[in-house]
């Protein structure tokens, strides 16, 4: 059985990469011509080199294969191009699951995001069922992975698709090499530059049991359901002062106003601008900030047998890869 994979070369989609070559799988992997492949280094795998704007190489990399784990995405909070940003989440997704679909894929298991899904008002953990609209949704990413979903499920009704969508939440663990966000939130903390928070809170997850998520959404997974994929809900002072445990240096913190934040990130944001740097904070994430971001797997626990280890885990895993990789010095 040969597993095509995307975005393996990123840190969700190099876990599932993983995954699958350990439960036996030939693995191919749609890889850009210009990424950082680190992470698939030294690896028993096969490149097939293309976009997920090049149509044609999708038709490619997807011949003969029999599943299709579509990871990439365009994963930032802030982009200069928006446009960019739509056009791989979106516009890419449909054509490579279209590409799927015509060669004869016997599953597509499509990775999206809790950010498509909706949120509670009480701050209790959301799941499959929370009701959202794109009009309550901040930020273009968050955007174009709801409109993508969404696209994901007109083409499951309408051609009867073997897909299973999965959502995963904050995944945390070795091999981010970008980092994601986050990812900085350990990064900063390592370098001892968190010394403020915002009372937000998120689902952290290890990455490797989130990919296994995904071999399970393979298996067992209904057509067209979608699984949230997460671990732990905990406040960002909770990660915060976990992480401080982990380190073994206890630090005292405080707590910065939501809207105080709102115009520190317009600035950021203006400076990106003219840098092309992606900036710290952005208007979005702080606004988001503004409720829980708490989930639940219980969905995906109980009908694929879905399991996650604790939070604190994974965040050590992460501050030990970041130390043995050179992102401390």
């Amino acid at each position: 059985m040969k597993s095509l994979v995307t975005g393996a070369t990123g840190f969700l989609g190099s876990a599932v990469m993983l995954c699958l070559l350990k439960a036996g799988h030939e693995v191919r992997l749609l890889v850009r011509s210009n990424s950082d492949r680190r992470n698939i280094e030294n690896l028993p795998v096969e490149i097939s080199e293309g976009d997920l704007r090049d149509h044609h190489s999708l038709e490619k990399a997807v011949h003969g294969c029999d599943y299709l784990f579509h990871v990439a995405a365009d994963y930032r909070l802030w982009v200069p191009d928006p446009q960019t940003m739509y056009d791989i989440n979106v516009q890419g997704t449909k054509a490579l699951i279209i590409a799927a679909a015509n060669a004869g894929l016997k599953r597509i298991i499509y990775t999206s995001s809790v950010a498509a899904l909706g949120l509670t008002t009480d701050g209790t953990p959301a799941d499959e069922e929370t009701p959202v609209t794109l009009e309550q949704i901040n930020g273009h990413y968050k955007r174009s992975k709801y409109i993508a979903e969404q696209t994901v499920k007109v083409l499951i009704n309408q051609h009867q698709l073997p897909v299973v969508i999965v959502n995963p939440s904050a995944p945390i663990g070795p091999r981010d090499i970008r980092p994601t966000p986050t990812g900085r939130i350990v990064l900063d903390t390592l370098h001892d530059k968190m010394p403020a928070y915002i009372n937000t809170g998120l689902n952290i997850g290890h990455v490797d049991d989130i990919a296994h998520g995904h071999l399970l959404a393979c298996e067992k997974g209904k057509t067209g359901e979608r699984y949230i994929l997460g671990g732990d809900n905990m406040t960002l002072l909770e990660v915060l002062d976990t992480l401080d445990e982990i380190i073994g240096q206890r630090k005292k913190r405080f707590s910065l106003p939501v809207n105080l934040m709102l115009p520190v990130a317009w600035c950021m944001e203006k400076i990106a601008m003219v840098t092309h740097k992606e900036p710290r904070a952005t208007q979005d994430s702080i606004r988001m900030a503004k409720k829980m971001m708490f989930f639940s797997s219980e969905k995906a626990s109980r009908e694929l047998g879905y399991q996650y280890r604790p939070a604190r885990l994974a965040l050590e895993d992460a501050v030990n890869w970041y130390q043995n990789n050179g992102y401390c010095n």
